[in-house]
């Protein structure tokens, strides 16, 4: 009885290996991917660097699609997340001023109050709800804004508009309005935080120059610079600075020097374009 238990057991553990054996040796399929449809609001991000200074706006794009939106999809009165889908959100790398407003650097839940007239615009710091619940113990800035009629826009949009060294216009359409608010940075300060080196410092003196911004601050950023490390580059910079202050006579003297050291650092410098610009700024005495 003992050895007819033994053969029994034996025989049902090959049997399990065997088993084992056939179903190892049987592919496994790969575990189906997750469906993921599209969705009909499509996300979007658009960013803009003003000065030295980024906005970035993320939002969702709904369509008109025949509907009557003012007044009927999004009801006068109610808070909009002025986007689908998700909160609508504005990120600012700096403090900013929008339409004369302060507000800190971050990340901030975009909302608007449509109305007849005059729309509410509210950047709330509240970001991690849905964005269809207005929260307004959370906004921290608020203004008015009147909608103008534009072509007709089938899918909302942000844009930047009115671009200079230290502002621009944001700019949200769709269907036939769209609003528009200014958004400003301290540039000028950024700048004076940020210059340190003779090329950064001679950097944003010549950008002064080309924006024809900031020009006082300019000639102290340029002198600093030359203080520096004395070169052609700098001093061509502090000399077309001179020139359009009116101070011809030091403008010509400066350049001349950087032509001069140009030579001297290589005598194969190509100076015939700040050359020609001596002989004009000397045409002009």
């Amino acid at each position: 009885m003992k050895k007819l238990f033994c053969v029994l057991s034996a025989l049902v553990l090959v049997a399990a290996l065997a088993s084992d054996t056939v179903y190892a040796q049987i592919p496994q399929s790969p575990p189906l991917p997750m469906l993921r449809a599209p969705r009909v609001s499509q996300g979007a991000k658009v960013t803009q660097v003003i000065g030295l200074s980024e906005v970035t706006i993320f939002y969702h794009r709904p369509g008109v699609k025949g509907r009557e939106i003012w007044g009927g999809l999004l009801p006068y009165g109610e808070f909009w997340r002025a986007g689908a889908n998700e909160p609508t959100l504005f990120t600012f790398s700096d403090d900013v001023t929008i339409e004369g407003k302060k507000l800190a650097a971050g990340t901030y839940r975009f909302g608007i109050i449509p109305e007849r007239k005059e729309w509410t615009v509210i950047f709330n710091s509240e970001t991690k709800n849905w964005g269809t619940v207005h929260e307004p113990q959370y906004d921290t800035l608020k203004f008015a804004v009147t909608p103008e009629t534009g072509p007709n826009e089938e899918w909302l949009s942000y844009s930047f508009t009115d671009l200079t060294p230290s502002s621009a216009r944001v700019v949200l359409a769709w269907e036939k309005l769209r609003i528009g608010f200014k958004i400003e940075f301290n540039t000028l300060a950024k700048m004076q935080s940020s210059v340190g080196n003779w090329q950064v410092l001679n950097a944003a003196a010549g950008y002064a120059l080309s924006q024809n911004v900031y020009l006082d601050e300019a000639m102290g950023w340029v002198d600093r610079s030359i203080a520096l490390n004395r070169n052609p580059r700098n001093l061509q910079t502090k000399a077309f600075l001179l020139a359009q202050a009116g101070k011809l006579d030091e403008a010509i003297s400066t350049a001349e020097e950087a032509v001069k050291l140009a030579k001297q650092l290589n005598p194969k410098a190509n100076t015939s374009r700040l050359e020609k610009q001596i002989s004009d700024w000397k045409g002009k005495k």
